[in-house]
């Protein structure tokens, strides 16, 4: 297989003049990146980052931030991608993990870097005239006296080690080599039907793995990646009508934020004839609105991870909602039993489970980066446990139903949100929902929507639609709270432990009454 440097190389070939980068003013074809790659890749070797060696980068997406993606594929140096947002906690903690040779910092990561005391020790390259830095990123540009065209790297070199969220402990490495990320690439082109010459938002960060794949697959495809630093609705529908974007990639948390922009309805969105959502479910009301407003000739769930890049397509998410289809061009997947020690103790048709992939899938990790213990709790007999849950139903399509951290055990029952938020998702007041599950003396757990609403609503006016929906009457949420905002982390993800914990703030409409739990009700 070919290494990413080569891949990069073949668009060169095939499309020198194409345009391939684009970051507000500045505009690059595929030669002149590719000159601009070569440079910064001759620049780091000069300072001593060699072929095996990390270098921790902290940068938002932004065109420096994407030409060391690729500089790093023809050198052969791991790229550490590293939330902008970081503390220096979490910046000392990489440092040290990764045992990175130097960093590429800017203005708004600064803090964390300079409050690292091991990132003292390092080469720290700065943008923006930042301080703090041993050299300007403008001294890797510089011509090294004709940079080396050859590529450094193979396919079995490790690409990227990219950082779990660590929500619930220490981050988690995941090294990925180049063949599990061409590979990757590969099946998300054929698995969102891209054609040569798609353009792109460049939104998705690229510290997380959606934002790498946007970054490969526009590559592959001769394509056009347009960077949004950081998330404005406004500035990705300016740049879907100035640069004919062709497809969206994004979790749904963004695909919200365009449709109530206030700018909305009055943008040319015309060019976007693809979606592509993954990250978190979309709920069915998100769904239909979405579908509605691009009429797309492809709308594509796609289910997966940063170990394993697919679990799951479906190419057409609205047919049936909630479902995340089935296992891609590269996986195999199973369900097996909430305890399940082996993946052969499968789960029955329609019964929940942990869902499991085959660690044989060309896009699959190996292990995690120095974790021997995260290595026993999720690998298995040849199988990567997930820690989300889901079932098969009676025509094989995947549905996800949550974490297994998230699952809500009530009076004895299992009971995941996602169905039940998909449920209220349609109620014409609800703007976004999100269900956890809260301490309760006699249940253990009682559930609990967390609503943001469009309009105004009440607890027993969500209880009565609820009451009419085919949700099973044991999962109708006990209490309704009413927020100014869902709290998600940096890529969209809801999070259900802090709505749990307390962690919201409630809006200033009057409160919802509480819906008294009756043996009849809980049963």
């Amino acid at each position: 297989m070919l290494d990413l440097g080569r891949t990069f190389l073949q668009s060169v070939e095939r499309s020198p003049n194409a345009l391939a980068l684009v970051d507000g003013d500045l505009q690059l074809t595929y030669a002149a990146w590719h000159r601009v790659i070569l440079n910064v890749a001759d620049g780091l070797r000069a300072l001593g980052v060699r072929r095996g060696d990390r270098l921790l980068v902290v940068l938002q997406n932004r065109w420096e931030m994407a030409t060391l993606h690729w500089a790093g594929q023809f050198a052969g140096i791991v790229i550490v991608p590293l939330n902008w947002r970081a503390k220096p906690e979490e910046v000392e903690y990489c440092v040290t993990d990764a045992g990175v040779k130097a960093i590429v910092y800017e203005p708004v990561s600064a803090d964390a870097v300079m409050q690292s005391a091991s990132a003292q020790n390092l080469p720290r390259i700065g943008l923006d005239d930042v301080s703090g830095g041993t050299m300007r990123f403008d001294a890797l540009i510089v011509e090294q006296g004709g940079a080396e065209e050859t590529t450094h790297a193979t396919a079995d070199d490790i690409s990227l080690i990219l950082y779990t969220s660590g929500t619930t402990g220490k981050p988690k490495g995941v090294p990925r080599r180049h063949r599990h990320e061409r590979a990757a690439a590969l099946a998300h082109v054929a698995q969102n039907l891209y054609r040569r010459g798609e353009r792109t938002l460049g939104v998705m960060p690229l510290y997380h793995t959606m934002g790498v794949r946007s970054l490969l697959a526009m590559a592959l495809v001769d394509g056009v990646f347009v960077c949004v630093r950081r998330w404005n609705a406004k500035l990705a529908l300016e740049s879907i009508a100035r640069h004919g974007l062709t497809c969206l990639y994004l979790v749904p948390t963004l695909y919200h934020d365009l449709l109530a922009d206030s700018g909305f309805a009055s943008t040319d969105t015309s060019s976007v004839r693809k979606l592509g959502f993954a990250g978190a479910p979309m709920n069915d009301g998100l769904l239909k609105r979405l579908s509605a407003a691009f009429e797309p000739e492809l709308f594509v769930n796609h289910y997966g991870s940063s170990e394993v890049y697919t679990f799951s397509i479906d190419q057409d998410a609205t047919k049936k909602p909630g479902s995340a289809g089935r296992a891609g061009i590269n996986t195999r997947l199973r369900v097996v039993i909430l305890d399940a020690a082996s993946p052969d103790e499968t789960a029955a048709v329609g019964e929940e489970g942990q869902i499991i992939a085959d660690l044989l899938g060309d896009e699959a990790f190996e292990g995690y980066w120095n974790r021997p213990d995260a290595n026993a709790k999720s690998l298995r007999g040849g199988w990567y446990f997930t820690g989300d849950t889901g079932y098969f139903d009676a025509d094989g399509d995947l549905y996800v139903t949550g974490r297994v951290d998230d699952m809500i055990i009530s009076g004895g029952e299992n009971i995941s949100p996602v169905d039940i938020e998909s449920v209220l998702s349609l109620h014409p007041a609800v703007d976004e929902v999100a269900v956890a599950g809260v301490k309760d003396e006699r249940w253990g757990q009682r559930v609990v929507a967390f609503i943001k609403r469009r309009e105004y609503v009440d607890g027993e006016g969500l209880d009565a639609w609820c009451r009419q929906s085919d949700l099973v009457n044991f999962k109708r949420p006990r209490d309704y709270v009413f927020v100014d905002d869902i709290p998600k982390s940096p890529v969209g993800k809801i999070l259900r432990r802090k709505l749990s914990a307390g962690e919201y703030v409630a809006d200033n409409a009057p409160l919802a009454p509480r819906i008294e739990t009756t043996k009849e009700s809980s049963e």
